[in-house]
């Protein structure tokens, strides 16, 4: 089974890292197959077909992960509205399907949308459609058609350095572009009803009741995200506390909420005889509950993940078999990337099925370090175990994507686990009460006083800000030898031996080698970075891990929350040393650097090599280049965009390169 599950694994990744023809795979995948076939006949005879067939299992598992990725890559197809459209610059008439609602922007109210034509061809695909917010704007439904006419974006590298490349997550679900548009530019067609649709609007019918019940909003928001998986609303200081406290995982749907929905389900079932009829009854129900459920929960990787195992443990409750969970987990994996392969790049997906293979092998042997006798220290202390397993499990990629890592996590899982069962089963009443109308006021109040008492303690923990380790710098080789040093440390625990502990400690070694070659790199390195900022300018000069910053008075004033600086700083193991306002004239790598700003001032007889315009300043182009001869000039995002072109186009005409941080990038020396 691992064999099968790694090689598939491979072949997603393969898939994603060479661009490959299907008709070589599907070649590959024939012959692949006639070679399993001849080699099974031999394996019980001879030693090497019984390795031929092995390998031959493992081959055909490659192909099989690459053919269901380049299956479902949606842009390879020539409808596909990407491969359409020639002019992004011009509006373009769609005709989209509603699917989804996201969470709103300042500015726009947004969509995952499927496109069925553009300008009047056929065509699909994902887009998001943003729709600026105005005072007409119409309430839509999931399901609806609209006809749009807006522009449409590409998906953009990220335009600073070690920033979140929020154009791949989007491309990770098939989404590669972005509409905009506005309400009066909309058309609302007919309504299309099916599961999706449905589900999505009786989620909003339920969600419509709740607001109308006496359930005060900040607290209506958490019930939403707990029970339906909506975070949408959910305010910055809420989620930031739970992130702080090490809770956030209790906002999103997963195995904790599933287990507990079984337990309802299975409680509410128990009328139904255990005979043959009523087992398969049972167990027809539990399945369809648990998926409608995933469902109406807006499939998230990590409820997909959990719906699936939990739906392998019902059927082999039913069959009366021991479940292998290792198996479980492996083939619920396998499953799920079979019809979504690009959740292996999931963040969700990962964490989730990290932190469970950890409880599921390091639980127990936390556990066995001490077997209370009494119930309830028994019961608060397997919490502890299963908090430190998941956690260990999940800490090195946490810290990875998020440089961040909450110390009291074992406390929050102490205070609020307890109080979670409860809230999950007076929630789930009020959820289903909500399905027909408003929640009464003696289920509404207790729900509400529950969570805010939920959410007073996750503030509480998360005030204790000096055990909430920010800003950590974590490389990818490192997060593969911290992996490697856990892994290694409890096969030690669980068999100690001299070779073992041998092999751990050379482990830790690796991962200090690791460090130490970082450390050095990051020395050895000089650069000068012109970032893109819109309506501000940073420019950073690093020698080795010290960085100097120049910019406005307002960015030097809040360094600590600008996020363009913090992930520059955190993903090259420096430190901001100093702080300095901009100034005219900088000397870098032997290269001379003009700043001219909005007031326009400038030293003549200086010949830079970059010449950096910021602030809109008004001069002329063709007065500049002949009094400066500059040999290159950048242009940042706090430039005015009509002038940026008039700039651009005496450039090109005098070919002088031009450098354009809102669409290049950020500037490096």
């Amino acid at each position: 089974m691992s064999r099968i599950f790694i090689g598939f694994l491979f072949g997603i990744l393969l898939c994603r890292i060479v661009s490959l023809n299907t008709d070589f795979v599907f070649a590959s995948l024939t012959l692949g197959i006639v070679g399993l076939f001849i080699s099974s006949l031999y394996s019980q005879k001879k030693p090497f077909y019984k390795i031929l067939f092995g390998s031959f299992v493992f081959l055909l598992s490659l192909l099989v992960g690459i053919l269901t990725t380049l299956i479902h890559k949606e842009n390879s197809s020539p409808y596909h509205y990407t491969n359409q459209i020639a002019d992004y610059e011009k509006a373009h008439k769609l005709d989209l399907l509603l699917v989804d609602k996201l969470k709103s922007t300042q500015k726009n109210n947004r969509y995952v949308s499927l496109v069925k034509e553009l300008d009047g061809n056929r065509s699909y695909g994902k887009v998001i459609l943003n729709i600026a917010k105005e005072d007409d704007a119409k309430n839509l439904k999931i399901g609806s058609h609209l006809t749009v006419i807006g522009l449409v974006f590409k998906n953009k590298n990220p335009l600073n350095p070690n920033l979140f490349d929020y154009g791949n997550y989007l491309e990770n679900q098939e989404i590669y572009a972005q509409v905009y548009t506005k309400p009066n530019q909309i058309k609302i067609g007919n309504y299309e009803s099916g599961l999706w649709a449905g589900f999505s609007n009786f989620r909003e019918t339920i969600i419509s009741n709740l607001e109308h019940s006496a359930i005060a909003k900040e607290e209506l928001n958490v019930l939403n995200a707990l029970i339906l998986g909506q975070q949408q609303d959910i305010s910055p200081e809420v989620l930031k506390d739970y992130q702080y406290a090490g809770a956030v995982h209790v906002l999103s749907v997963s195995g904790l909420h599933v287990g507990f929905i079984l337990l309802f389900i299975n409680f509410l079932l128990k009328p139904i005889s255990n005979s043959r009829k009523g087992s398969l009854l049972k167990l027809l129900i539990i399945v369809l509950s648990l998926w409608s459920f995933a469902i109406l929960a807006g499939l998230s990787p990590s409820i997909v993940r959990s719906v699936t195992m939990f739906s392998f443990l019902a059927i082999g409750i039913h069959l009366r078999r021991t479940v292998n969970i290792y198996h479980t987990l492996l083939v619920s994996m396998l499953l799920i990337l079979l019809f979504k392969p690009s959740f292996l790049f999931d963040v969700g997906f990962q964490l989730s099925y990290l932190a469970l293979f950890f409880i599921l092998w390091l639980q127990p042997i936390l556990s066995s370090i001490w077997e209370p006798k009494n119930k309830i220290i028994n019961y608060f202390w397997d919490i502890i175990t299963v908090s430190f397993a998941a956690q260990i499990g999940a800490m090195p990629l946490s810290i990875y994507y998020f440089h961040q890592f909450p110390g009291l996590f074992f406390v929050t899982n102490l205070l609020i686990l307890p109080l979670l069962g409860l809230i999950m089963a007076v929630g789930v009443l009020a959820v289903l009460i909500a399905t027909f109308h408003t929640v009464p006021e003696f289920i509404a109040k207790p729900i509400e006083f529950l969570i805010a008492f939920l959410n007073s303690i996750i503030h509480w923990v998360a005030s204790f800000d000096a055990f909430v380790f920010k800003n950590i710098s974590f490389s990818t080789a490192m997060l593969w030898s911290s992996y490697l040093v856990i892994i290694l440390i409890i096969l030690w625990i669980k068999r100690p031996n001299f070779k073992r502990l041998t092999v751990a400690i050379a482990s830790i070694l690796l991962l200090q080698i690791i460090f130490i070659i970082q450390k050095k790199e990051t020395y050895n390195n000089e650069e000068l970075i012109i970032f893109n900022c819109k309506k501000n300018t940073i420019i950073t000069e690093r020698i080795g891990n010290a960085v100097t910053i120049y910019s406005n008075d307002s960015i030097r004033e809040n360094l600590s929350s600008n996020w363009i600086i913090q992930s520059y700083l955190v993903g090259n193991f420096c430190e901001a040393k100093a702080k300095k306002p901009l100034q005219n004239l900088l000397y870098f790598k032997q290269q001379k650097m003009l700043i001219i700003d909005s007031s326009c001032v400038y030293t003549k007889g200086i010949y830079p090599d970059v010449l950096v315009i910021i602030q809109s300043p008004k001069l002329n182009m063709q007065r500049l280049l002949k009094t400066c001869k500059p040999k290159e000039i950048v242009v940042d995002g706090s430039n005015f965009k009509s002038y940026i072109r008039l700039w651009e186009a005496t450039c090109r005409k005098e070919k002088i390169p031009f450098h354009i941080t809102n669409e290049k990038g950020f500037y490096k020396i």
